[in-house]
């Protein structure tokens, strides 16, 4: 078969999260296992992989990120490891291994040239993070650039939210520690609501995503001051 072929084939299974591709070829990714966290690494991939592609350029070496659990981080993750000089602090262990990947123990050095830290705390194998009051007590140790953030849910009246209270325990804290605040979120999450709040829309300043938010919902942005990253 034509090399053509083979890139058009890899670039359709790129798109539904089955591979990641990779320069010269594709690898599995590293974020596959059988659980719920797994199911939303596959729902809507492709448009977590383009908001991923957008995000990736708001970043510059020698800025600091917190970053945490979610299906569109682990996705920009896969993009930090091609850049170097960022450092990363993060409740996934997930994130931390692919932003910064080691090769230990086979004489290499670190091939991204990234710092990163992993947040300590009880640890979720499910979604393979660390949650608690431990988590949250080391957040405030540390000062960022960028709060770049995952959520379940957006509307005008309650802003980011999420499923979790940990979850959002964990996003409040990072936001206070930050300079600025980036949301990663897909079009599906448009106007759902979700048990517990994270920030209100004046809290954050970018806004990437890839589709353009709804009338009220993008009227409420733009009162709110908020920036829309477009991914397409």
């Amino acid at each position: 078969i034509s090399r053509e072929t083979i890139r058009r084939d890899l670039t359709g299974l790129a798109r539904t999260g089955k591979i990641h591709k990779v320069h010269g070829g594709a690898t599995i990714p590293q974020f596959f296992g059988e659980d719920s966290f797994q199911q939303r690494m596959v729902d809507n991939a492709e448009a977590k992989m383009h908001i991923a592609d957008k995000a990736i350029s708001l970043f510059e070496a020698g800025e600091t990120l917190f970053m945490n659990t979610g299906a569109t981080t682990v996705y920009l993750a896969e993009k930090i490891a091609e850049l170097s000089g960022l450092t990363i602090v993060t409740n996934s262990s997930q994130i931390a291994g692919i932003a910064r990947p080691d090769n230990a123990g086979n004489g290499k050095s670190n091939k991204s040239g990234n710092t990163t830290f992993l947040l300590g705390g009880e640890f979720n194998t499910a979604e393979k993070k660390t949650v608690g009051p431990m988590v949250i007590s080391q957040i405030r140790s540390f000062r960022a650039h960028h709060a770049v953030l995952t959520i379940g849910a957006m509307d005008a009246r309650s802003g980011a939210m999420d499923f979790s209270i940990e979850a959002s325990q964990i996003s409040r804290a990072m936001i206070e520690q930050s300079e600025t605040v980036t949301v990663l979120m897909d079009a599906s999450k448009y106007n759902m609501l979700a048990s517990f709040e994270v920030c209100p829309l004046a809290a954050i300043d970018r806004l990437v995503v890839d589709e353009t938010p709804p009338d009220e919902l993008g009227e409420s942005l733009e009162a709110a001051g908020v920036e829309i990253v477009l991914a397409r």
